[in-house]
C-alpha cells in the first residue's frame, strides 16, 4: 500500500471515518480489478500532495464487502468522500487526476 494511504478493515472503518477531521477520500477496490489498479497511483499522489487536507483511504471490497454493501457499492472502483463522518460524494470508475481534483474541489481548503 503507498504512503500515506490508510487501510480501511470492518474493524477500523467506523472510527476512522467518524473520528476524522479531515475529509476521507475512500477507494472501495479488489486486486482483480483493473481500472482500481490504474487509479491506484493517483490516489497515491493525492495522498502525499494533499497530506493534512485530505485522508485516502482504501477498502478491499472482496475482504469487507459488508461495508461495500453498506454503502451500495455496486461497481468499482467507487470512491466516497466522506466529511464530518457523513458520506458527501460518491464516484464511480477511474478518473484522471484533473478530473478527480475538480470533484474534491469543495472539500479541500482553497489554495488562494
Amino acid at each position: 500500500m503507498a504512503q500515506g494511504i490508510t487501510t480501511l478493515t470492518s474493524a477500523n472503518f467506523d472510527e476512522t471515518i467518524g473520528g476524522s477531521d479531515t475529509p476521507i477520500l475512500v477507494d472501495f477496490w479488489a486486486e482483480w480489478c483493473g481500472p482500481c489498479k490504474a487509479i491506484a497511483p493517483v490516489l497515491a499522489e493525492l495522498a502525499t500532495e494533499q497530506a493534512g487536507k485530505l485522508t485516502v483511504a482504501k477498502l478491499n471490497v472482496d475482504d469487507y464487502g459488508d461495508i461495500a454493501m453498506r454503502f451500495n457499492v455496486m461497481s468499482i472502483p467507487t470512491l466516497i468522500v466522506f466529511n464530518k463522518g457523513e458520506a458527501a460524494k460518491r464516484l464511480v470508475g477511474a478518473v484522471g487526476k484533473g478530473k478527480l481534483l475538480q470533484e474534491l474541489a469543495e472539500f479541500l481548503p482553497s489554495s488562494h
